[in-house]
């Protein structure tokens, strides 16, 4: 016998032994009084389009089948959540929306729905991840980030999954090295040349590209302004940090400070940051240098924004499947306008999922 649903503020009604077949055994809806459940708006529509539920009576007695209770949309993006729902309930998952009671602790945020692992439903107690859903169109602001996952659909339905985390990166880069004393350095128009640095500073410690190229007996480097400002606050070169720090200014404005106060930290942290230009980013990282002659592939492409940033999501899709095929993980650095070290700087990661 196949039931009907009652819309009533917002849910949708089930009688009969809805809750046996639809909650208790696939994870549909929450539990009322005796066998009856309640639905949210996409899980009567998921019902209504496998045919498990006949119809739903709306508030005028209507009796609407698929098509007229999707016609309904029952709630904003209501299309882009179900397509959502549908794919990973074909996937073979359970969902609910992270909203009590469906879920007796929700994850809050921006998320749409809580996903359950496979074989498990929301009376287990378990969440395999957060689940936030958007249309291509529907920009992201840095603060509305959170871990878990951000589901986006085209305008063709196709589904993109991006698992979004935080990022916390380290490495052993040069914690066993020293920085040489006032090296001499001139200051050009847009980058520095350290006449006759110590041979560790480029073949360990990664700074600089030799003047020479690779044919070097004791390299003249070439800094960019990012590596001769950090040089120069450690008086490793001969120039006035304040000075570097106001050409940096004049060559790219303010995105200067930014792109130097992310530096900083990755240096800080033992990991060594290049130019990303060539890959679309602000920096390609190694985490684990010992020397320049046995250098391995760079890990992370990042990319540094202001905290204020809004992303669109044709261009996480870009950066995120850039990285992808050259064997990196996208990371964004988001930069307080006060920031002042690492304190000011929120690390994410996005990469793509297949759920």
């Amino acid at each position: 016998m196949t039931l009907e649903g009652r819309f009533d503020d917002g849910v949708v009604h089930v009688g009969g032994d809805a809750r046996q077949r639809y909650h208790d055994s696939r994870g549909y809806g929450y539990p009322l009084e005796g066998n009856e459940i309640a639905l949210a708006p996409v899980e009567a529509a998921h019902l209504l389009y496998r045919g498990d539920l006949e119809a739903v009576v709306d508030a005028n007695g209507d009796r609407l089948g698929f098509r007229e209770f999707l016609a309904r949309e029952p709630g904003a993006d209501f299309d882009v959540r179900f397509l959502v729902y549908a794919d990973l309930r074909s996937r073979g998952f359970y969902l609910s929306p992270a909203a009590e009671p469906w879920v007796p602790s929700p994850p809050g945020g921006e998320a749409d729905f809580a996903v359950f692992p496979r074989g498990k439903g929301p009376r287990d107690g378990e969440i395999e991840y957060a689940l936030r859903v958007i249309g291509e169109r529907t920009d992201v602001p840095a603060s509305e980030l959170q871990e878990g996952v951000l589901a986006v659909v085209d305008e063709e339905s196709e589904i993109t999954y991006f698992e979004v985390g935080r990022r916390d990166p380290t490495g052993t880069s040069g914690i066993d090295t020293t920085l040489p004393d006032n090296c001499a350095a001139d200051l050009l128009t847009d980058r520095v040349v350290v006449w006759e640095p110590p041979l560790d500073l480029y073949e360990r410690t990664f700074y600089g590209q030799p003047l020479e190229g690779r044919e070097y007996d004791e390299p003249t480097l070439q800094c960019s302004l990012l590596e001769a400002a950090y040089l120069a606050e450690r008086s490793a070169i001969d120039l006035d940090p304040a000075t570097v720090r106001e050409r940096g200014r004049e060559v790219e404005g303010e995105r200067f400070d930014r792109r130097l106060c992310v530096y900083t930290d990755l240096r800080d942290r033992g990991v060594v940051p290049k130019t990303g230009y060539k890959f679309g980013a602000d920096f390609r990282t190694y985490a684990d240098v010992e020397s320049v002659e046995n250098l391995g592939h760079s890990e992370l492409l990042v990319r540094v924004h202001p905290a204020e940033y809004v992303f669109e999501p044709r261009d996480l899709a870009l950066d995120v499947r850039l990285a992808h095929g050259v064997r990196k993980t996208m990371v964004f650095a988001l930069v307080d306008d006060d920031a002042d070290g690492s304190d000011g700087i929120e690390w994410w990661s996005l990469e793509r999922l297949t759920p």
